[in-house]
C-alpha cells in the first residue's frame, strides 16, 4: 500500500493583516531592542550589554586593558547574538572623545579620528571601563535594577544600569529605528547637576525655569552655538527672532545653529589667514576640508590662496589663506554659507520610557532621572538593611553563644559529626534561630572560644545604629532627595569640567573685524619716537630674575622704549600725550608685529595727533564701567580725578584730558574705584600714599589739585592705584627692585613731602618705574631703553621694607630700565561669534 501524505494544516488569513501585524513586530523590535536609549540610564541595549559584560569582566578603570575582540566576543556570545561588527562599532563610539562628551570607555590604540579614520581592529586595539562609567554600574550588586535572563536562558543581564549619572543627557544620543530617528546633543555635568538639584529643590520649577541654568548644548569639540535664529511664522509669513534653544528644551524638538571656532592671523607681506581650531560637532574635517578645495577650484569661493591641515597632538589647527587685499570676513562668511563650518543640529531627544518610544522636553528628561535615582537608592537601602538585620540577628545569635560559651563547646563535642543534631540541641536549648546556630557551628571552636563580648557589642551598636539611619532613609523622601543631591555634588567635583562649546545670541549679522580676533593676552610698546606694536604675551618666555632678557622691540639710534602695556585684544587702549590730550582705539586695530621688529608711527593710526606730540601714558579698559574714575598725574606732581564716564566717546581728532599748567607734562593715567589709595613716587626716592578722595571730581578741561610737593632737582616717575593689602613694586634705572607694602607708608593727605621708598645708591640708579601689585597678579614684564625683554615671575621680586634697594630683576649692562608692567597672565578667551585664536 502507498502511504498517502499528510493533509497540510492551511490557515485562511488576511495577507494585509499578517504584513501589518509583521511590519509592527519588528519595527518595535527595532525600537526597543536596538535604535533608542532608556530614559533612565540613557544606553542602548548594546551598549549596556558592552558595559556589564567589561563589569563583569573585572575591567575596573583602576586594572589593566584587555582585547577589544576579548570583549566583543563575550558580549556577542553571552548577551548579544549578533555580528561583532556592530557590537566593536558600539564600543569604539563610546570611546572616541570627540563623539562623547564623557566617554564611558578607556581605549588604548587606534579608535578612529575626526577625519572619519576607522578604527584598527579590535584584535589590536584594547580597553576597560572609564571611572565615569563605574559610576554607572555602582550599587549594581545591591538588587538596585531588575534583571532578565539572557537569550538562551544561560545568563542573567540587567534590564538597565543603576546609573548615579544622567547619561542620556550628558552624552546624548543618535539613532534611527523604523519610522521614528533620536538626535540627543550632549551637555555639561555641571550645567546638568545644578538643573537636577534645582527640580529637586523646586518641583515646580519649568523649562523655561530650567534653562537660566543649562545655557544649552556642550559639544566634545567645542565649536559655537546660536540661541536666537529668524524663522518664518507659518501663519503671518513674517520673520521672528525664536530662542532656539529654549524652544527644542520646551517640546524636545528644534533645530540648533552650530558654527566652526575661527580667528584671522597675519602673514608676511600684510596677508591674512583664517585659522579654524574648532568644527562643528559630528562634521568630518577630512571631508571639509575637501569641501572648501572643490570650492576654490569651481570660483564658487574666491579669495583663498591655500588651505591646508595643520592639526596634531596639541589639537585642531586648519590654516586657511586668503589672498592679498581680500577681506577675510567675506571669505569666512562665505564657507559659513557653503560648507559644514555652519551646520544645524536637529535636536529630536525621542527615548524608551516603560519600553514605549515618547519625544521628551529637558524636564522630563531630568524627572524621569530623579525618579529612577530615587528607585535605586530606596532598594540599595532596602538591600543594605536586610543585610544589616540579618547581622544583627547573627551578633545576637553569639552574644548568647558568648554567655553560654562553656555549654556550647560541650554540647559541640558530645555531638561533632552529627550536625544536624546539634543544631536542634543548640536551638532547642538556648532558643535560637537556625541561622544563629548555624552561624555558630561555622565558627572555629578556636574563635568560638576567643569572642570577645566587648567587640561584639561594639559591632552589633554599630548595626543597630546602621540600621536605624537605613529606616530613617526609606521613611524620609527628604533624605533620599538629600542622597541624589549629595552624589551629584560627588560627581561634579571628580569629573566636572568647564563648558568647551560658547553659546551666542545671533548668527544673522555679518562679521565684523573685531569678531575675526581672538580675545588674547598682547604686550603693547610705544618707542620715544612714537613707534608702536602688539606682540602676543607668549612671545616672552618666563625667565629667573637677574637674567638678560631678549630682545622686545628693535628700536632706532637715538630711539629708547618708553611705554609698554599687556593688555587683551577686544580691549579698548587710550592713549595720553603730554599735551593733555587722550585719543583711543581697539587693540586689534595696532599693528601685530614679530618680537624684534620696531613698529609702526603712531601718527598713522591717530592721525590727529600733531607732530612732535608724544604718548605718555596708556590704558586699556575693557568697558567704561569697570572703574569709577580716571586719575592723572604730572610730571611735577599735580593730580586730577575725572569721572570716567567722561571718556566713553573719544573722538578720532581727540579730546582734552587735563589742562596743564606751564612748563608741566601730563605723565601717568589709570582707573581707580571708590575708597582706592593713590601713590606718587618721584625719581629721588619718595613716595606719598593718600586716599583718591582727597581729590574731588573735576571735568576734562581742568587743571587738577597739588599731590606731591617736591625736591630740587627732582621729578614725579611713577603713580599707582592701590587698596589695603597691596604692595608697592619700585625698580631703578640699574635694574635693582623690590616690593614693599602698602602699610608701610604712612597715610598724608595730598600734597605732602612723602618718605623714603627706596635707599639709592650709584650701583641702584635712580627710580625709573613705580607700580601697585596684589596677589593676584603674578608676572612683570621689564624692558630697557633699547628695547630688551624680560618677563619674571612677581614671587622672586622679595618684599623687603622701604628703605632697602632691593633684588637684581635684570642684568642690564649699559642701557637703563625704561619702564614696567605688572599683569596676571590670563587663559586666552575665545572670540565672539565662533571665532577664536
Amino acid at each position: 500500500m502507498i502511504n498517502e501524505p499528510a493533509q497540510e494544516r492551511i490557515v485562511q488569513a488576511d495577507i494585509e493583516r499578517e504584513m501589518r501585524r509583521a511590519y509592527l513586530d519588528y519595527a518595535m523590535s527595532v525600537i526597543v531592542e536596538r535604535a533608542l536609549p532608556e530614559v533612565r540610564d540613557g544606553l542602548k541595549p548594546v551598549q549596556r550589554r558592552i558595559l556589564w559584560t567589561m563589569h563583569e569582566m573585572g575591567l575596573a578603570p583602576n586594572r589593566a586593558t584587555v582585547k577589544s575582540a576579548r570583549i566583543v566576543g563575550d558580549v556577542m556570545g553571552k548577551f548579544h547574538p549578533h555580528g561583532d561588527a556592530p557590537i566593536y562599532d558600539a564600543l569604539v563610539r563610546l570611546a572616541q572623545p570627540f563623539s562623547m562628551r564623557y566617554p564611558l570607555i578607556r581605549g588604548q590604540g587606534n579608535f578612529g579620528s575626526i577625519d572619519d579614520d576607522p578604527p584598527a581592529a579590535q584584535r589590536y586595539t584594547e580597553a576597560k571601563l572609564s571611572p565615569i562609567a563605574q559610576e554607572m554600574l555602582a550599587d549594581i550588586e545591591k538588587d538596585t535594577v531588575d534583571f532578565v535572563p539572557n537569550y538562551d536562558g544561560s545568563q542573567h543581564q540587567p534590564t538597565v544600569l543603576p546609573t548615579k549619572v544622567p547619561n542620556l543627557i550628558l552624552n546624548g544620543s543618535a539613532g534611527i529605528a523604523v519610522g521614528m530617528a533620536t538626535n540627543i546633543p550632549p551637555h555639561n555635568l555641571r550645567e546638568i547637576a545644578d538643573a537636577i538639584k534645582k527640580l529637586i529643590a523646586d518641583p515646580e520649577t519649568t523649562s523655561d525655569d530650567l534653562c537660566d541654568i543649562v545655557k544649552g548644548p556642550d559639544f566634545p569639540g567645542g565649536g559655537v552655538i546660536y540661541r536666537y535664529e529668524d524663522q518664518k511664522n507659518v501663519e503671518t509669513g513674517a520673520l521672528e527672532r525664536v530662542d532656539a534653544i529654549r524652544r527644542a528644551y520646551a517640546n524636545g524638538r528644534g533645530r540648533i545653529l552650530m558654527r566652526a571656532l575661527a580667528s584671522k592671523e597675519l602673514l608676511k607681506g600684510n596677508r591674512e589667514s583664517i585659522i579654524v581650531t574648532e568644527i562643528p560637532y559630528a562634521v568630518n574635517k577630512a571631508a571639509l576640508i575637501e569641501k572648501i578645495a572643490e570650492l576654490v577650484t569651481s570660483k564658487r569661493i574666491d579669495g583663498i590662496s591655500d588651505i591646508r591641515d595643520e592639526s596634531d597632538r596639541e589639537g585642531m589647527r586648519i590654516v586657511i589663506e586668503v589672498k592679498r587685499d581680500v577681506d577675510s570676513r567675506k571669505v569666512l562668511n562665505q564657507l559659513f554659507k557653503h560648507t559644514a563650518m555652519q551646520s544645524a543640529f536637529n535636536v529630536n531627544m525621542l527615548a524608551l520610557v516603560d519600553q514605549q518610544p515618547r519625544t521628551l522636553g529637558l524636564k522630563d528628561v531630568l524627572e524621569y532621572f530623579i525618579a529612577h535615582r530615587k528607585t535605586v537608592i530606596r532598594r540599595r537601602t532596602q538591600f543594605d538593611l536586610d543585610r544589616a538585620k540579618e547581622r544583627a540577628h547573627i551578633l545576637e545569635g553569639l552574644k548568647i553563644a558568648h554567655e553560654n560559651l562553656d555549654a556550647i563547646i560541650k554540647m559541640i563535642r558530645a555531638h561533632r559529626g552529627n550536625e544536624p543534631v546539634l543544631v536542634e540541641k543548640l536551638r532547642e536549648s538556648f532558643k535560637l534561630s537556625e541561622a544563629q546556630a548555624k552561624a555558630i557551628l561555622d565558627m572555629q571552636l578556636r574563635r568560638l572560644s576567643q569572642l570577645e563580648r566587648a567587640k561584639l557589642e561594639e559591632e552589633y551598636t554599630a548595626t543597630i545604629k546602621l540600621i536605624s539611619e537605613l529606616e530613617s532613609i526609606l521613611a524620609s523622601a527628604r533624605k533620599v532627595q538629600h542622597i541624589i543631591t549629595t552624589e551629584l555634588d560627588q560627581l561634579v567635583e571628580k569629573f566636572g569640567d568647564d563648558r568647551r562649546t560658547k553659546i551666542l545670541d545671533d548668527a544673522s549679522r555679518e562679521l565684523s573685524a573685531e569678531d575675526l580676533v581672538a580675545d588674547e593676552d598682547v604686550v603693547v610698546t610705544i618707542s620715544g619716537r612714537n613707534y608702536i606694536k602688539r606682540v602676543p604675551l607668549s612671545t616672552f618666555k618666563q625667565q629667573h630674575r637677574g637674567g638678560r632678557g631678549v630682545t622686545g622691540m628693535q628700536v632706532r639710534e637715538e630711539d629708547e622704549v618708553q611705554h609698554l602695556v599687556v593688555c587683551r585684544t577686544h580691549d579698548r587702549i587710550y592713549f595720553f600725550t603730554e599735551r593733555g590730550r587722550v585719543f583711543a582705539t581697539k587693540v586689534y586695530e595696532l599693528p601685530d608685529a614679530s618680537r624684534t621688529g620696531k613698529g609702526t608711527p603712531l601718527q598713522n593710526i591717530l592721525e590727529a595727533m600733531a607732530a612732535g606730540e608724544r604718548v605718555e601714558a596708556i590704558v586699556a579698559l575693557r568697558d567704561t564701567v569697570s572703574a569709577d574714575y580716571l586719575v592723572m598725574a604730572t610730571r611735577k606732581g599735580f593730580i586730577k580725578k575725572t569721572a570716567l564716564k567722561e571718556y566713553e566717546n573719544v573722538r578720532r581728532a581727540g579730546l582734552i584730558a587735563i589742562a596743564l599748567r606751564k612748563g608741566d607734562e601730563l605723565a601717568w593715567a589709570q582707573d581707580a574705584r571708590r575708597g582706592d589709595l593713590v601713590v606718587l613716587a618721584t625719581r629721588k626716592g619718595k613716595a606719598i600714599v593718600f586716599k583718591e578722595s582727597d581729590a574731588r571730581p573735576m571735568g576734562r578741561d581742568t587743571q587738577g589739585v597739588t599731590g606731591i610737593r617736591l625736591g630740587k632737582g627732582d621729578e614725579v616717575v611713577g603713580m599707582g592705584i592701590a587698596r589695603k593689602g597691596m604692595q608697592v613694586l619700585s625698580v631703578t634705572e640699574n635694574g635693582f627692585g623690590k616690593r614693599s607694602a602698602i602699610e608701610d607708608f604712612p597715610a598724608q593727605g595730598r600734597g605732602g613731602s612723602g618718605v623714603i621708598l627706596a635707599a639709592l645708591t650709584p650701583k641702584t640708579g635712580n627710580v625709573t618705574s613705580v607700580q601697585t601689585v596684589d596677589q593676584a597678579m603674578e608676572e612683570v614684564i621689564v624692558i630697557s631703553r633699547n628695547g630688551i625683554v624680560i618677563r619674571v615671575p612677581m614671587e622672586q621680586i622679595k618684599i623687603l621694607g622701604r628703605a632697602t634697594m632691593g633684588v637684581k630683576i635684570m642684568a642690564t649692562g649699559e642701557a637703563k630700565i625704561a619702564t614696567i608692567e605688572v599683569f596676571a597672565p590670563t587663559r586666552p578667551a575665545q572670540a565672539q561669534l565662533g571665532l577664536d585664536a
